[in-house]
């Protein structure tokens, strides 16, 4: 099978979660499928800067708009936008749509990727949605018919978990952005004992920074790292010993996963797809009560064996939430469109 994915959104020296599903999605598959032929497609913009692939049944780098040349099996849009049919079978992975739903983003940008949505939900022969709650958006918003929608989860990698001593800290990953409610995050901390504190660790690059940014400053005991790579990262998991999440929409929420591998006990909001990542292995609190917040961070603060309970089950729910999984489920949305119907 040949097999063509836009891998434009892998090319980002500073990924985000869809540039992190991305390369997971182009790596994982042409490793698990070595007979198969892939071909990775890029927009104009990222083809000079797109990276050459380790495997030998990845194709040359093309670029977008001169795959028809090239007559693929399966056309996979790795997010959701697909300006054309680019082959007889083809597959868009919707993230979220937090963008047609509330104020998140500038009205130009809303304007903007309403019309591609609507355009990959109508040109897509099947449509991937990344969790059960997406599925239903893109079904509500977008009018796709639950029959053409496959969930499949994003993943992570398993890791182990630190063992040194855990500091005071609360910590958050992710863009700093609106949606991701971090003034109330902010006023629900001011509550716990001084000796604690916030770690912010994201891009100040996001919609409505501005505030989020004026407001931390302020504060002594909230710290902005700005954007990290992955060891740095790493290092802060280790050295944390809650992570609070109490974002108000989010189409998955891969940095709930990631604290629950790295071992931290998670606070996480009871609305959009989190408590469906989540499940019980989290405390979920409404994000817009900040004291509803507080009292959740509060009680992990004073009760020790509630962290390590909820660390517990953090990780043993990490585990069913892998990759691996991500890439054998996506192969299998391929089949279903190519294989003979009996």
């Amino acid at each position: 099978m040949r097999i063509a994915l836009d891998a434009s959104y892998s090319v980002d020296p500073r990924p985000s979660g869809i540039g992190l599903y991305s390369t997971e999605i182009l790596d994982g598959l042409a490793a698990a499928h070595p007979h198969d032929e892939f071909l990775h497609c890029y927009r104009p913009r990222k083809y000079v800067s797109a990276p050459r692939r380790r495997y030998p049944n990845v194709g040359r780098r093309l670029l977008l708009s001169s795959l028809a040349t090239f007559r693929a099996d399966v056309f996979h849009a790795l997010n959701q936008r697909l300006d054309r049919r680019l082959a007889q079978n083809v597959v868009c992975t919707f993230h979220d749509l937090f963008v047609l739903t509330s104020e998140y983003s500038s009205p130009e940008f809303r304007a903007r990727f309403a019309q591609q949505a609507r355009e990959a939900a109508r040109r897509a022969d099947l449509v991937i949605a990344v969790s059960s709650f997406t599925a239903r958006q893109v079904s509500g918003h977008l009018g796709v018919e639950p029959a053409r929608i496959r969930v499949v989860p994003h993943g992570v990698h398993p890791v182990s978990p630190s063992h040194g001593q855990r500091e005071k800290i609360v910590l958050f990953v992710g863009v700093l952005q609106k949606r991701k409610n971090l003034l109330r995050l902010i006023e629900a901390f001011e509550t716990l004992p001084e000796d604690w504190r916030l770690v912010l660790a994201g891009a100040p690059s996001g919609y409505g920074a501005e505030a989020i940014l004026e407001r931390a400053r302020a504060h002594p005991r909230v710290q902005i790292t700005g954007y990290l790579a992955t060891p740095a990262l790493e290092q802060l998991y280790a050295r944390a010993s809650i992570f609070a999440f109490p974002s108000l929409d989010e189409g998955f929420g891969i940095p709930v996963l990631e604290a629950m591998a790295h071992g931290l006990p998670v606070v996480t909001s009871n609305s959009s797809a989190l408590p469906e990542v989540a499940g019980d292995a989290a405390l979920l609190v409404s994000p817009e009560d900040p004291m509803e917040i507080a009292a959740a961070l509060l009680r992990l603060v004073q009760n020790e064996d509630l962290r390590e309970q909820l660390a517990r089950r953090g990780m043993a729910r990490a585990q069913t939430y892998t990759w691996s999984n991500a890439v054998t489920a996506t192969y299998a949305v391929y089949r279903e469109l190519t294989e003979p119907r009996a």
